[in-house]
This record gives C-alpha cells, structure tokens and sequence, in this order.
C-alpha cells in the first residue's frame, strides 16, 4: 500500500477516534500518523515517502515565499511614478522530461505574478516564458532553472 494513503488514511482514523473532522484536527491526525509512520518504516532504506514528503514541504514553503516577493515587486512597480518594466520573452532549455513536470514548472511560473509560462517546443526542450522585468536573461535562465526546475527534479525523483 502506498505509504500517503496509509497516512491520510491514519488521518481519517484519527478524525473519527476523537469525534472531529475539523481540518486542522484532520491535520494534527497527518502528522501523528506520520510520526507513526516514519518510526515504523524509517529503517526500510527504499521506502522515499518520508525523505519525499519533507521536500514537498520545503518546496510549498519555497513556492509562497516567491509569490510572496513577486507580489512586493508588482506592488512596488504599479505604486511607482515611473515603473521600471522591462518585459520580455525568454527560451528556457528545459532539464525535465516528463509531461507532469513540465506541466507542474509552467504553472508555478504563471502563478508567480509577473511571470507567465507561454508555450513549450514541440520536441519539449524549451519553455518559452514572458517576464515583466527581464534584467538578464541569463539570470533569469539561471533562478527559473536553480529554483524551480531543480526543487521539482528532486521532488519527482
């Protein structure tokens, strides 16, 4: 059985044992079956659920603080006398193989404001992605591919 379901599954167990089915009781059940779990199976070395699951964490965290900044930098450039646009449309040579994880980069990229995912080649190796404030594009090669390109790899691993 996989090893999420088991804990949701725990969570749910959790809810009925103690009569709530609140949300953030059904979240305190995650995560005491995930302690359950981990105590259980963490000497099993092929089992990737709990090492996977915190990088899911790390990786939601990342994602809210970027779009936390991005929309700083949009607030800052509406509010300004003189906004400091720079919009462009950059190729990003893609690492990721599979449908989902280009699918999954796109939709980080245009739900980060100011950025928005256009097309992709049909040979899927460039994402071709718009940008209010196109600086560098090398840079802005390099923080699309460090920052999310490389924490998706990791999570689809």
């Amino acid at each position: 059985m996989n090893i999420f379901l088991l804990n949701v599954l725990l969570a749910i167990v959790w809810g009925a044992l103690t009569g709530n089915f609140a949300p953030e009781n059904l979240i305190g059940g995650f995560v005491i079956g995930y302690l359950i779990l981990w105590l259980v199976f963490s000497s099993f070395p092929r089992i990737k659920y709990f090492h996977r699951f915190l990088l899911a964490i790390e990786f939601i965290l990342f994602f809210l603080w970027e779009i936390f900044l991005a929309n700083l930098r949009v607030a800052a450039t509406v509010l300004s006398p003189r906004p400091h646009l720079r919009p462009g449309v950059v190729g990003i040579p893609l690492s990721l193989k599979r449908r989902a994880e280009i699918a999954l980069l796109m939709n980080l990229i245009t739900l980060t404001p100011g950025t928005l995912s256009l097309d992709v080649s049909n040979d899927r190796k460039i994402l071709f992605v718009h940008t209010l404030w196109l600086e560098s594009t090398d840079e802005f090669i390099q923080k699309i591919k460090d920052n999310f390109e490389r924490r998706i790899q990791e999570l689809f691993e």
